[in-house]
């Protein structure tokens, strides 16, 4: 099989497993926080509130950049794919898809870079960033061919001009399409749980490994109620009002 179709090949079957990567992150985050040292913030809180403050705003992006893109885009466009592969009945060249082609992948690094990141192991951060840019690469490679067959010169002409993953405002062109709150919502609750639920697991992990005991802070259990209610919330409007819906939003 030649190099094109290989990687084409493997960038369709990582597509439909994306998914599972906050699960693989999470399994591999407890012996990173088993066998990383904590005494440098053991005794400093200030250290570790700057340090925590950091890494939510750097997750905090992530899901800016994604609700952006997500609540400027109608239901026929690029951005819409699913489990089962790529969906395209048009082309996201506006707003921020002007200033980056793949916006929902630069959301997802962010998102998850932030809580690796809040495991204060620097090896940990490097080795998820390549292993994400490895990945995430062969995805966009197989979605970047899918595109250009179907739109042709159209794909071609605005991705000579947008960056890949980097963005840029050289090009921006405003969008047409108005800001959706609603869409966002729909369907981002889930990875806002996520999240928080990312930060929850990564602290209760170092508290745990620390002092040798399992430890339930009151934070901890405020925490959790807040993530599992946001999800409890947003999912019961989804799926059992109309509240959230609208007609020419995906």
């Amino acid at each position: 099989m030649a190099l094109v179709h290989s990687f084409e090949s493997s960038g369709n079957k990582l597509f439909r497993y994306r998914g599972q990567i906050p699960v693989v992150l999470f399994l591999l985050a407890i012996p990173v926080v088993y066998f990383t040292n904590y005494e440098f913030i053991n005794n400093n809180d200030n250290l570790f509130y700057i340090l925590l403050i950091t890494c939510s705003l750097i997750s905090l992006s992530g899901q800016i950049i994604r609700s952006i893109a997500i609540g400027t885009s109608n239901k026929n466009t690029s951005g819409r794919n699913t489990k089962e592969g790529q969906v395209a009945e048009a082309l996201n060249t506006k707003g921020i898809y002007s200033t980056l082609r793949h916006p929902l992948y630069l959301g997802n690094y962010l998102m998850w870079i932030g809580i690796v990141a809040f495991t204060f192991n620097i090896y940990f951060i490097i080795i998820v960033s390549l292993l994400f840019w490895i990945y995430y690469e062969r995805i966009m490679y197989a979605e970047e061919r899918f595109l250009e067959r179907k739109f042709g010169d159209d794909y071609v002409n605005w991705s000579m001009k947008v960056p890949a993953f980097i963005p840029s405002c050289k090009n921006k062109v405003k969008s047409d399409i108005p800001f959706s709150l609603k869409t966002t919502l729909r369907r981002e609750y889930s990875g806002i749980t996520a999240t928080i639920l990312g930060f929850l697991f990564v602290d209760f992990l170092r508290d745990w490994f620390t002092s040798g005991e399992v430890q339930w802070k009151k934070s901890h259990l405020i925490v959790l109620i807040v993530a599992l209610g946001i999800s409890l919330v947003f999912r019961s409007l989804k799926h059992y009002t109309s509240l959230l819906s609208e007609s020419d939003r995906s």
